[in-house]
């Protein structure tokens, strides 16, 4: 038995990836000590804001480099970081207070770094997952068409547009964006998370006690995320499974027929609302356009899911729609180079001569093929996209972890400056081993031996 695991562990794919996660260990390592160094080398720290205040003794000042860990020697507080980081504890803000019933016990007063990431983290992952998603399905679909049409007017009209949006400013396209859709148009919000005024009266959701506006909306953004998560698990399952029915009409009518049974799931639930204590709830919208204005208004006693969930869909609207029109012409230009590679081989030829219908050789066999380094580009985007975009989130006031970090680093709060970095250090690592290991599935022809 002990002999057949050690084979396992030893040979092909196993060994590989036993490999690289020892390999990853050591990259993290490195990495985090090069982030530590990088934000120590800033002159001056946290303290330093205090000296333009005349009423701040230096031994006041003092106390507080003592209380903040400041007054330690360098590599003392480099150990206590690395220990912190191997125990799960990312350190306690220098800036942000305890706003919990229950404060931690080492931080106290001060607010854990983790508690700060939890609550930016589903945020800035909604945001720009989507995104990247939308933007990698338009690019892929684009960069598919204008390969297999080379030279027609589609792929000239494409590339120009697709290379202008990606090689554009993006803070003034940005901005230029806000002035048209929000304050000319009035259709979406101008920035930040929620609408205030929908959620001043809500105290309670279910049973958590909303003595902040703001936990309200966290409560239920991170509840939706939840239920989407599961539904869109639930897809993804039975189209894999679908796959392995032998007729094309059962695989269709299984497909749709979950996708049915979703939407009406989906219909029950944001139609529905949680039990609560709420006075009114009230979303409204005014707009140039009278198709666009709306009006909810809901009695005392429920909280209503659909209004909540469309204060967050209207607020993320703008940047998903600046951030896909920079970003899709990458995938699709990717796509493009490498489906014309792709459809010189010798088996699109065979395919082509063979007889079979265009959509079939385009869609079968040359795009199939030609998403391998699409599919890492991807992989790549999700993982980067966790730090969030410190333009985008700073532009349209998102409170996620690009503002997050980008505060951190102004105002010198070393635990959360380097937690958040060291996060979106992890993600990258692991979408590299992603990538390695989808390589041998999209490809047979590689192998790791």
């Amino acid at each position: 038995m002990i002999t057949r695991i050690w084979q396992t562990l030893t040979s092909g794919m196993s060994k590989y990836i036993i490999v690289r996660l020892l390999q990853i260990i050591l990259v993290l390592y490195l990495y985090m000590t090069l982030v530590f160094i990088i934000l120590e080398a800033q002159p001056g720290d946290i303290t330093d804001i205090y000296t333009a205040n005349p009423k701040i003794t230096p031994e006041a000042k003092e106390a507080i480099k003592e209380q903040l860990g400041l007054d330690k020697p360098i590599y003392e507080r480099y150990f206590n970081y690395l220990r912190n980081f191997v125990t799960g504890h990312l350190g306690c803000s220098f800036k942000w207070g305890n706003i919990s019933p229950t404060p931690d016990p080492v931080c106290r007063e001060q607010r854990p770094t983790w508690d700060l990431i939890k609550e930016r983290l589903p945020r800035t992952v909604v945001l720009f997952l989507t995104y990247t998603i939308v933007s990698f399905y338009i690019g892929f679909f684009m960069g598919k068409l204008i390969a297999w049409r080379r030279g027609a007017v589609i792929e000239y009209l494409s590339t120009v547009v697709g290379v202008t949006l990606f090689t554009v400013f993006t803070p003034w396209f940005a901005l230029l964006l806000v002035w048209l859709f929000a304050v000319n148009f009035g259709v979406v919000p101008i920035g930040g998370f929620i609408n205030p005024d929908s959620w001043t009266n809500i105290r309670q959701v279910g049973s958590v006690d909303c003595s902040i506006g703001i936990s309200c909306s966290n409560v239920v953004f991170n509840h939706l995320l939840l239920w989407l998560g599961g539904l869109t698990l639930f897809w993804g399952i039975v189209y894999l499974w679908s796959r392995r029915l032998p007729y094309a009409w059962q695989k269709r009518a299984v497909r749709w027929g979950a996708v049915a049974l979703g939407l009406v799931l989906a219909g029950f639930f944001f139609g529905g609302g949680w039990p609560g204590e709420v006075d009114r709830v009230t979303l409204a919208r005014d707009t140039k356009f009278q198709f666009f204005i709306w009006h909810f208004e809901f009695p005392a006693g429920t909280i209503p899911l659909f209004p909540l969930a469309l204060d967050f869909v209207q607020h993320m609207a703008l940047p998903i729609l600046t951030l896909t029109l920079i970003s899709f012409a990458g995938t699709m230009l990717l796509m493009r180079n490498t489906m014309l590679e792709t459809m010189r081989e010798d088996y699109v030829m065979a395919a082509k001569a063979k007889g079979l219908p265009d959509e079939v050789v385009r869609d079968k066999h040359a795009a199939r093929n030609a998403l391998l380094p699409v599919v890492t580009s991807l992989i790549f985007a999700i993982a980067f996209s966790v730090d969030g975009g410190v333009f985008t989130e700073t532009i349209f006031s998102w409170p996620g972890m690009g503002q997050l970090l980008l505060l951190s680093a102004l105002e010198q709060d070393y635990p959360v400056a380097i937690g958040a970095l060291v996060f979106t250090g992890i993600f990258a690592l692991i979408a590299h081993l992603v990538a390695d290991i989808l390589y041998a599935f999209l490809d047979p022809r590689i192998r790791y031996d």
